[in-house]
């Protein structure tokens, strides 16, 4: 796979994954923002994203829903202890953004978040009327 942007749109997806195959944005140096890697389940009441954040703390993630459009923010920073002063240091302070396109069939005020060993776990369900059910037949 070569480093161009890759976009899925797939009409029977719920979700636009567009990205880059190494993982950031292209951007040589060491101020670039990196894209999480992600996973996309989709089941009959919703779908589960699941984004890897490693290193990145509750308190510096930020996940915004806006409409169709989900965002997914965040920042390593290293923390050091008082008193000390890095005389080398080869990691950087890093940033993550992610920005999804949500179908209409998705209820983006229903969003639930965890974030767990680096890992945001999104389950965003279905509008009511998107999912399936069950229509009772009667014998007449």
């Amino acid at each position: 796979m070569n480093d161009q942007a890759v976009t899925r749109t797939d009409q029977d997806r719920n979700v636009n994954v567009s990205g880059n195959a190494n993982g950031n944005n292209g951007n040589a140096g060491t101020n670039a923002t990196l894209l999480p890697r992600v996973d996309v389940t989709e089941d009959a009441t919703g779908i589960t994203l699941l984004a890897d954040l490693p290193g990145v703390s509750r308190d510096t993630l930020q996940v915004r829903a806006d409409r169709d459009s989900l965002t997914i923010e965040g920042e390593i920073r290293q923390e050091m202890p008082e008193g000390l002063e890095p005389v080398y240091a080869e990691v950087q302070i890093a940033r993550y953004k992610r920005v999804f396109t949500l179908s209409r069939e998705l209820d983006s005020s229903a969003i639930s978040a965890v974030l767990k060993d680096g890992v945001l776990n999104l389950r965003i369900p279905k509008q009511a009327e998107a999912q399936p059910r069950r229509i009772e037949v009667k014998v007449g």
